[in-house]
């Protein structure tokens, strides 16, 4: 069982997911987490403290998230690093949009809760890229980190009705990690 922070900050990243920053209160909280009123703020004094919590939080969910569902090894070669890849945005857009939107909405107002993970990402691609002997592996690193965050912003927008194409996904980004 979730101990009551954990049960707060869960909530209120939900709560930021479906209503944005402006809508993080600590009312907002109590009432998505369930708990008597004023419960959020004697855990949390100021909403200063609870977005530091959320931002926490993110950080630790994105970790578990990554061992979970991010690969096994190192990709074999270019198409299996672009099949991760398509699997992991269409995770991030459909099992855990509503992570993602709030990863999204944080992000705004506070750019730190996407940059470590970030250059994380980028870094990740661009040691893999060479390690498969990709030219010019940073450059086209940022260049699919930055389809991919694309990709993920407009599946949980205005393609969000659509049924993603993980082939099509896929071929994108063999095609920037390029011959």
């Amino acid at each position: 069982m979730r101990d009551r922070r954990t049960q707060l900050l869960d909530a209120a990243l939900s709560v930021v997911a479906n209503k944005g920053l402006k809508g993080l209160t600590h009312r907002a909280v109590d009432a998505a987490a369930d708990v008597s009123e004023g419960t959020t703020s004697n855990y949390y004094r100021n909403r200063s403290a609870l977005v530091e919590g959320v931002l926490d939080r993110l950080l630790q969910l994105d970790a578990e998230l990554l061992q979970r569902v991010g690969p096994a090894g190192p990709p074999r070669d270019v198409d299996q690093l672009a099949g991760q890849l398509a699997a992991m945005v269409l995770a991030l857009a459909r099992q855990h949009a509503g992570l993602t939107r709030a990863r999204l909405a944080l992000s705004l107002d506070h750019p730190e809760a996407v940059t470590g993970g970030h250059r994380l990402l980028v870094g990740g691609l661009e040691q893999a890229l060479a390690a498969l002997g990709v030219a010019d592996a940073a450059a086209r690193a940022r260049d699919i980190a930055d389809y991919g965050d694309g990709v993920l912003l407009h599946l949980l927008t205005v393609r969000r009705d659509e049924q993603p194409d993980a082939a099509a996904i896929a071929a994108a980004v063999r095609r920037l990690a390029g011959p």
